[in-house]
């Protein structure tokens, strides 16, 4: 534009008052373009410091949702240990009985309440155990360590348990183990032949 201005000729018809008013019109764009300049670097600005603060606040709370995690965790194992606590010193108890009493009825008397007391912390914390002897076998709830003959217990149906199974809610914790019946003896020879 500079340019443009050096290269404009003044015109001697045109009266000298309104010569300089071109010039004048042009130094009026030019504030105007450095007033907008300045407005825009400071909403720029402006913008740049609310970019930063929402970064600071993003960092912020992943660092509290990491410690809030945390915390839960904490809560939880704390919550799930207490009620074995008990059941953890009434074994103490338990083995220092046995070594000093040759009573086997106490000792029996003990351990079912130690049993008893577990049971209860497991159905504090929602975990029901479940058995399977007399059902038919159900490969969801059920793992069959072994198959036996058996003339008094249909086929597929379990005979004897390992270890019970365990649930919390509907979820399955841990399948009992059990012994499924293959039927009689007779029926299970003639179905090899």
């Amino acid at each position: 534009m500079k340019k443009e201005k050096k290269e404009q000729k003044v015109d001697p018809a045109v009266a000298p008052e309104t010569q300089g008013a071109g010039m004048q019109d042009d130094a009026v764009v030019e504030t105007e373009k450095v007033s907008e300049l300045e407005q825009l670097q400071t909403e720029l600005a402006d913008q740049q410091a609310k970019y930063l603060y929402l970064q600071a606040e993003y960092q912020n709370f992943r660092k509290r949702a990491a410690r809030d995690i945390s915390d839960a965790r904490a809560h939880a194992v704390e919550d799930t240990l207490l009620p074995f606590l008990s059941v953890a010193d009434f074994l103490g108890m338990a083995g220092v009985a046995a070594e000093k009493s040759d009573n086997l009825d106490a000792l029996k008397q003990g351990l079912m309440m130690i049993i008893a007391q577990f049971d209860k912390a497991l159905e504090e914390m929602g975990v029901r155990k479940f058995s399977g002897v007399g059902e038919k076998f159900d490969p969801a709830l059920h793992d069959a360590v072994g198959r036996e003959n058996s003339d008094t217990v249909p086929e597929d149906v379990i005979i004897s348990e390992w270890n019970c199974g365990y649930k919390i809610g509907e979820k399955l914790l841990r399948p009992a183990r059990v012994t499924v019946s293959t039927g009689k003896a007779a029926a299970a020879e003639q179905n090899e032949e």
